[in-house]
C-alpha cells in the first residue's frame, strides 16, 4: 500500500485526509474555524490560534481510523499560485507539514489550497485523467472566484487565471446576504435552503462584465433593497444564488467562445449548491465536485502528493 498524508488549513476550515492510491480511496477529518453569531469572517491571527488547537486532535482522529505507514505528505502554502499570493493561516499547515516529514523522514510536498480544490473536484468527479488534458477549473469561494483555464505540467498541471470578480467573491457575496437575513456564518448551505423553497423561475440576470471579469457587488445591494422592501427570505436567497449563477453563466460563454470547448470543472464551496449545479450539468460538459469535496478539504492536497512522489 502506498498512504499520502494532505493537510490544509485554509481561512474557513481545518482538515487533515490520507489518499491510498492502490485502492484509490480517502479517508479524511475536518472542523470549521469558528465564527462568533453575526460576523462576516474571522482574523488571520484568530485563523491560525484555531488552526493550532483543531489540527492535532484532527490527526488524531484520522489516525485512529488509520493502519498502515504514510509514504508522503502534501500541505497547502498559500490561496493560489499568482505572486504575492499569501494568508498566515496556511503556516499552521505547513509547520505541522514540515515536522511530519522531517520525524518520519518522506517527502515533503508543497502546493497552493487552489491546486488542492482542482484535485479534490477531478478525483470527486472520477475524472483524475484530466490531469493530462486541458480544461477549465471554476474555483468558486469565499476566498476566491476565479477561473483558470488548466494545462498539463511536469507531474500534475499549471493554471493560468482567464477570468475573475471585479470585487466581491461569490461566497464574500452569499455571506453579506446570508448575514442580512439573520443567517449564521458560513451561509452558504442555509441560503441555498431558503432559495429552494422560493417559486421564482430561473432568470438571466445582467451582470456587469469588464475585460472578461465579472461583478458580484450588485448582489448585495439589490439583495439589500429586496429585504426593505419586504420580499419574502426566500426570494432574496434565490435572486443571490441566480444572480451568480447568471455571472458564472456569463463566463462560460465567453471563454468558450474565445479558447474552444473544454471540460468545465467546479469546486470550491459555493459550487456545492445544487441550483447552480443542476443547471450546468443539464447545458454544458461540466463536472461537479461532491458537496463533501467542494468545500474546503485537504483530500486533494494528499492526492496531489502521491502523485508528485511516483517516479
Amino acid at each position: 500500500m502506498s498512504y499520502h498524508l494532505g493537510i490544509d488549513t485554509s481561512n474557513y476550515t481545518t482538515s487533515v485526509a490520507i489518499y491510498d492510491d492502490i485502492t484509490n480511496t480517502v479517508i479524511s477529518r475536518k472542523k470549521l474555524l469558528p465564527v462568533k453569531a453575526g460576523e462576516k469572517g474571522i482574523r488571520q491571527s484568530d485563523a491560525v490560534f484555531h488552526h493550532t488547537v483543531q489540527l492535532p486532535q484532527l490527526i488524531n482522529d484520522l489516525v485512529n481510523e488509520f493502519n498502515g505507514e504514510i509514504s508522503s505528505v502534501g500541505v497547502s502554502v498559500k490561496p493560489c499560485n499568482e505572486e504575492g499570493s499569501y494568508m498566515p493561516c496556511f503556516l499552521s499547515g505547513i509547520s505541522v507539514a514540515e515536522a511530519v516529514s522531517s520525524f518520519m523522514h518522506i517527502p515533503l510536498y508543497k502546493f497552493s489550497h487552489q491546486d488542492g480544490h482542482i484535485a479534490a473536484a477531478l478525483y470527486s468527479a472520477d475524472k483524475l485523467e484530466l490531469i493530462k488534458e486541458n480544461f477549465f477549473a471554476f474555483h468558486i469561494s469565499g476566498g476566491t472566484s476565479q477561473v483558470l483555464k488548466v494545462t498539463p505540467y511536469d507531474k500534475y498541471f499549471r493554471t493560468e487565471i482567464i477570468s475573475d470578480s471585479l470585487d466581491l467573491k461569490a461566497g464574500q457575496a452569499i455571506d453579506r446576504v446570508g448575514v442580512m437575513l439573520g443567517l449564521q456564518f458560513p451561509c452558504g448551505p442555509e441560503v441555498e435552503k431558503l432559495a429552494l423553497n422560493s417559486k421564482l423561475p430561473l432568470k438571466k440576470e445582467k451582470v456587469f462584465r469588464r475585460d472578461g471579469k465579472f461583478s458580484l457587488s450588485g448582489v448585495e445591494n439589490k439583495c439589500k433593497k429586496m429585504f426593505e422592501d419586504g420580499n419574502s427570505l426566500e426570494d432574496i436567497a434565490f435572486y443571490c444564488i441566480n444572480y451568480i449563477l447568471s455571472a458564472l453563466d456569463d463566463t462560460v460563454n465567453e471563454i468558450i467562445s474565445k479558447y474552444g470547448n473544454l471540460p468545465l470543472i467546479f469546486s470550491g464551496g459555493v459550487m456545492s449548491n445544487s441550483i447552480i449545479r443542476n443547471d450546468f450539468v443539464n447545458r454544458y460538459d461540466a463536472y461537479f465536485a461532491e458537496p463533501q469535496y467542494s468545500s474546503d478539504n485537504a483530500c486533494g492536497i494528499a492526492i496531489l502528493s502521491s502523485i508528485c512522489n511516483k517516479e
